[in-house]
């Protein structure tokens, strides 16, 4: 059982989307099983995230760009790859240390997720963008 998710964007930002996903599972009447997801874009990352404090997620977003600022930032100029605009290189990067897939167990047809835990879209770009997810659920 396969999907495509579309998430539009509007700058950085830790977007949440286990409802969107628990919803899918939940129209499909799934079991036991395993689903994986996949962002289908390179400047862009999957994270499962604590979701109570939304404190958590600007931080980390100010920590990834203390490790990866702008590459017109002088600390970066180094960087090469500029073609696409100064956030595109540190986009990568970012999306380099963190994960651009995922599985999470299902049990009876919820993810077995923790009492504070979601999972979130982490963009990295500046400009708005559409991003697309490849979920696959298998049965077990």
């Amino acid at each position: 059982m396969n999907r495509l998710l579309s998430i539009r964007t509007n700058g950085p930002v830790c977007h949440e989307f286990t409802n969107d996903l628990q919803s899918w599972l939940d129209e499909m009447a799934v079991g036991d099983g395993v689903l994986t997801l996949m962002i289908r874009h390179t400047s862009c990352s999957l994270l499962i995230q604590e979701n109570a404090d939304p404190d958590v997620q600007r931080d980390l977003l100010a920590w990834l760009n203390r490790i990866a600022p702008p590459a017109d930032d002088p600390s970066m100029g180094w960087i090469t790859h500029r073609y696409e605009g100064p956030d595109d290189m540190p986009a990568h990067l970012k999306a380099a240390i963190l994960p651009v897939s995922l599985q999470i167990p299902v049990q009876q047809g919820r993810m077995m997720l923790g009492q504070w835990q979601g999972i979130y879209l982490v963009e990295h770009r500046d400009a708005p963008h559409c991003r697309q997810i490849a979920a696959i659920f298998q049965p077990s």
